[in-house]
Formats: structure tokens, sequence, C-alpha cells
């Protein structure tokens, strides 16, 4: 039997601003088992990092908050955690891997050091050695010799550096690895080594992760459940068969989707999802993409669809509430 390790129950996060509020989740449901995958897809803006930051309670302090919801980690209440806590939370048993590696590893410090520091934190019984022999042990498992650890980030090339920012998330072996974006600004080569090596990882250290992507290739790749988020809210979720192979999808789902290239296909131009997604500043009384849908109906602007679900697999969209298929 499978056993939560988190779950995330109707999470409203708000940023507050000078000029408005801006609405940037809007009752999130989530739940991971532990050594799942799940991956986060969705277009910029849609609330993806946000979900991760909330987990790790680093929202901006004087401009976001968690306004309601829960979020329990192994049963723990993390809303409510004080920062003590939660400072021997990150790191130890929740890690985040940064989209930009250049910009979470400090140029002024010597890769080793940063690695040793988080294991330091966590560890305060082991001696100068112990640690310095744990620092070479997750250089060598990301697959960089542990000569280089005197060396500082610039000299080492984008997939190298996403390497040591990956050794740094697993150094004190986390239960959840919340990895956003962690390939972007790699090329396709170095891309599929850095996704290969996370996975083998995650397999052998038996971590869940959540992955934030915009590719859902990636996703396909490496994940075991999928939640597709649009505008701050979850529209569809489900097993990777589910949203890959089901007969079922949310409009958004199938605009996504068409959205791809085709090697197959002759077709000259791509299918983009025509329009924008709505303003996070202002209340929404219908569905949030009822703009954009080629299937909206009367009811999507004046009302928002409850979730429909179909063995697990979940839909938010009048198509499936009223019987009809798209």
């Amino acid at each position: 039997m499978s056993e939560k390790l988190l779950e995330i129950k109707n999470l409203h996060v708000m940023y507050k601003t000078d000029e408005d509020d801006v609405y940037a989740l809007n009752g999130i449901d989530l739940d991971l088992d532990k050594g799942e995958t799940l991956g986060l897809v969705g277009e910029t803006g849609a609330g993806k990092t946000t979900i991760a930051l909330s987990i790790l309670k680093l929202l901006p302090e004087r401009t976001g908050f968690i306004t309601q919801g829960e979020i329990l980690f192994e049963g723990r209440d993390v809303v409510n955690m004080k920062e003590e806590e939660m400072r021997m939370l990150r790191g130890n048993d929740i890690s985040m891997i940064f989209a930009d590696p250049m910009s979470a590893l400090n140029p002024l410090h010597t890769v080793g050091k940063q690695i040793a520091e988080v294991i330091e934190l966590h560890n305060t019984g082991m001696s100068h050695g112990e640690i310095e022999k744990k620092v070479d042990e997750m250089m060598e498992l990301v697959g960089i010799p542990a000569e280089r650890k005197t060396e500082y980030p610039h000299q080492f090339s984008g997939g190298m550096r996403q390497r040591i920012v990956i050794a740094i998330a697993l150094s004190c072996t986390p239960r959840l690895l919340l990895a956003d974006e962690p390939t972007t600004a790699l090329d396709v080569t170095i891309q599929a080594q850095v996704l290969k090596m996370m996975d083998d990882l995650k397999e052998r250290l038996n971590t869940a992760m959540i992955m934030i992507t915009h590719d859902l290739g990636v996703v396909a790749q490496i994940c075991n459940k999928v939640a597709i988020i649009y505008a701050g809210e979850i529209v569809e979720y489900g097993k990777i068969e589910d949203i890959y192979e089901g007969e079922r999808h949310h409009p958004y789902t199938v605009g996504l989707f068409g959205s791809i290239p085709d090697i197959t296909s002759n077709a000259e131009r791509l299918t983009p999802i025509d329009g924008l997604m709505p303003d996070p500043t202002k209340p929404i009384p219908g569905c949030r993409f009822a703009d954009r849908c080629p299937s909206c109906m009367d009811i999507c602007s004046r009302k928002s669809p409850g979730m429909v679900n179909f063995d697990g697999h979940q839909i938010k969209c009048f198509l499936y509430e009223s019987g009809e298929e798209n």
C-alpha cells in the first residue's frame, strides 16, 4: 500500500503589490506518494513555481502569502511551521533544484564548500574529514571528478553547474525533491544526460520528485503522474497513461498537445492556443479558460466547473459534468 508523503489541500496563494493583489493559486489539491514523480505542466505564469515555493515557505516575505489551505509533509503542517523548523526541513527532508544554476550558486565560494555547507548544517556530529568525504561522494555521484571541488562555478559548463546544484540538493538524501525546470538552460544532449542522472538518483535514493516543466517530452520520460495547471488552478490530473493515452482531456490539455511539433505531419505551421491567460488580479466567476476554449458553452462564463473524476483521472470541465466529450 502506498504511503502519502505530501498532501496539498485547497491551497490559495496571493501576491500583494502596491498596485493590485495577484491571485496566484486558487484552490490547488495535490498528493504525492513516497518514491513517486509528479509533473507540473502549464505555460509561464500558471503558478507552477509558486506551488514549489509554498511547499518550502520561500514565498517573498512581504508580498507572497498563503491565504488558505493546508500543506502536509509526512503529516506535518508546513503552513504553520516556525522558521526554525523550516530551516531544518529545507535541504534535509525537502530540497529544490532551481532553473538557473549560475544564479543558484555563490560565485565567491568553491563548489565543494557549497556542497559541504548543506551537509554540515544538517549533520552537526560529522567531523571535517567525514564532510569532505561526503562532498567527494556527491561530486562523483553526479559524474564530476572529486578533485574539481576546489574550483568555482564559473569554471564549469552550464550542464556541470546544474550537476553541482543537483549534488547540493541530494547531499542530505531528501525524501522530496522539487525540480523547477532544471534543464531549461541546457542543450538537448546535456538535457538528456541530466534527466537520466536525476531519474537514476531518484530510484537509487527512493526520493519523490515534483518536476516543474513546459516540456511534455520531459514529463513523459520521467513522471508517474501529471497535473496540468492553468491560471492558478489544476484543470487536469492523473497518471501518465491518463494524460498521454486517455480518451478524455481538458480543452487546455488538448491545446498543449496540439502545440507540439509532429514529425509525421506535413503541417507547415504549429497550432497554438489563441489568446492569453486571464488577468490574475481580477477574480473570475466562471471557467478561467473560457475565453480561449474552442468548446466554450454559455455556462462556462458564469460558473466555475467542478472536478470530474474518472477513476483517478480528474478533469475540471463542464464538457464532462454534462456528459459530453470534446
